[in-house]
């Protein structure tokens, strides 16, 4: 055997010395669905509760193309970014407050360029005000019976009280594909360009796995990367929940390996369904923020690579080599001007007799 080799089981015990062998407490979710029938290929941990990141933005979606069938807004109804929306971080989406684009265009922008601003444009466009398009998230949840799901706000920025688990975000991706095929568009686009900046989707299986058609990748410290995915190959379409990767190759490569094993029939099923599923109730979310972006990430991520190498150099890699081309919506915004103040009237002058 070569230098190389020994070298590389030299740094892999390093690592297990340094951290042992893997423990449940170091598991994060997996789960794999055959979407025909709701039968689980794979789980793991996919009871646990997981912070969402930007998977939120699929309740957010939801509830949306839900309000779009009951007339109550349309493709068409105009989102504007109100100062509240405007100020969510981290996405630099070059609006502004009073920014403003249809429905339509800003249903793209929140999917595809997972755009925080907007998410809360539509929320507050949808129902009127965060808090009760919050409180539409929820009673959807329990109506899906997502129970191991709390939702409080529409863009999936770091709360602790916002939670959820690979087997109910697996019921609402299935969910939104089920009641809403007409929208499979907003999930399968790539990047979006908002008055000439582009902002790019995430989700790296869009273009390099064959058959993949979405639907949602998500990020913070907190939570790591998460990925909803559903591919379509043969006419059999598989779901795969991806929580708590350390970085994007290895949230795109295991959510490609597994896929690549359903469809190859490596994975079979257990005979038990999504729903039959339990989800742990008693636990709160791991905050992974120390092994994601603090003083443990290295460490951290050298564990991760060892016990998941596909895609890094000299490594087998699930996603194609060549990406494939890119679906992209262009977005043109116009200004709509606040409100005129109503002019103050002095509340001390005598009222004029007549």
């Amino acid at each position: 055997m070569d230098r190389m080799f020994w070298k590389s089981l030299g740094c892999l015990a390093l690592v297990l010395a340094l951290h042992g062998p893997a423990r449940a407490s170091d598991a994060t979710p997996i789960l794999v669905v055959d979407v025909a029938n709701d039968q689980v290929l794979h789980a793991e941990e996919a009871g646990r509760p997981w912070f969402p990141a930007s998977t939120t933005k699929l309740m957010t979606a939801f509830v949306t193309f839900e309000a779009i069938r009951g007339g109550r807004v349309s493709l068409e109804t105009p989102v504007v970014l109100s100062k509240h929306a405007a100020s969510q971080k981290f996405l630099d989406s070059g609006l502004h407050v009073g920014s403003t684009m249809t429905m339509e265009d800003a249903l793209f922008a929140m999917i595809s360029g997972s755009t925080n601003d907007v998410a809360m444009a539509i929320a507050e466009t949808v129902a009127g005000s965060e808090e009760a398009f919050v409180k539409s998230m929820n009673d959807a949840a329990r109506r899906l019976g997502m129970t191991g799901s709390r939702f409080v706000n529409p863009n999936g920025l770091f709360d602790r009280r916002q939670k959820s688990t690979a087997r109910d975000m697996a019921l609402l991706g299935i969910a939104i594909d089920r009641q809403f095929p007409q929208y499979r568009r907003f999930f399968e686009t790539s990047a979006v360009v908002i008055d000439g900046k582009t902002v790019e989707s995430h989700n790296e299986l869009l273009t390099r796995f064959d058959g993949a058609r979405g639907l949602k990748t998500g990020y913070l410290c907190a939570s790591g990367n998460n990925v909803v995915a559903l591919a379509e190959r043969g006419g059999r379409q598989v779901m795969v929940v991806v929580m708590g990767a350390t970085t994007e190759r290895e949230r795109n490569e295991r959510a490609a390996m597994y896929l690549t094993q359903a469809f190859t029939g490596e994975l079979s099923p257990d005979n038990t369904t999504l729903s039959a599923l339990a989800n742990d109730t008693r636990r709160s979310p791991p905050d992974m923020r120390a092994k994601q972006c603090g003083e443990q990430t290295r460490d951290y991520e050298r564990m991760r690579d060892a016990a998941y190498p596909m895609g890094l150099p000299g490594q087998t890699s699930y996603l194609a080599q060549a990406e494939a081309a890119k679906k992209v919506r262009q977005i043109t915004t116009w200004l709509t001007p606040s409100p005129a103040k109503p002019e103050k009237t002095s509340t001390s002058a005598k009222p004029k007799r007549g």
